[in-house]
């Protein structure tokens, strides 16, 4: 596994387990230096992004995803979207398919056999729009 995608697989990690604690991110990133050791810094970045950009992320998810409201949806599906909304509006070095596609990969890997269509759904829309 390449260095980003294992970032972004930590960077869902975190995220997941802080919206299911109910705790901040930076909650979760602290324990698991504790436990592991330093976290990366580009999965630092996502975090620390998708959590600053939090409000902004989830209204354009929102917006995007037709007939379905966050709460609705998977989890590990507003997670995966939340980081790659934030990669393609904020991170200019990541083109926006690799984000899209690297999204869609741990999709099929983590969640349910119709979260890769409708990831890839929304992401579309999303890249779509900005053009």
């Amino acid at each position: 596994m390449r260095a980003r995608t294992k970032a972004r697989k930590l960077a869902l990690d975190v995220l997941y387990q802080a919206e299911l604690r109910g705790v901040a991110a930076s909650v979760i990133l602290d324990e698991l230096g504790e436990r592991s050791g330093p976290v990366g810094s580009y999965a630092r970045e996502l975090v620390t992004g998708v959590s600053s950009k939090s409000d902004e992320i989830d209204a354009t998810i929102a917006s995007l995803a037709k007939d379905w409201s966050l709460d609705r949806m998977p989890a590990i599906d507003r997670n995966l979207l939340r980081i790659a909304v934030f990669e393609i509006g904020e991170q200019d070095e990541i083109p926006p398919g690799v984000a899209i596609s690297e999204s869609v990969a741990l999709a099929k890997e983590l969640s349910t056999a119709e979260s890769p269509n409708f990831i890839n759904g929304v992401l579309g829309a999303l890249v779509k729009q900005s053009s």
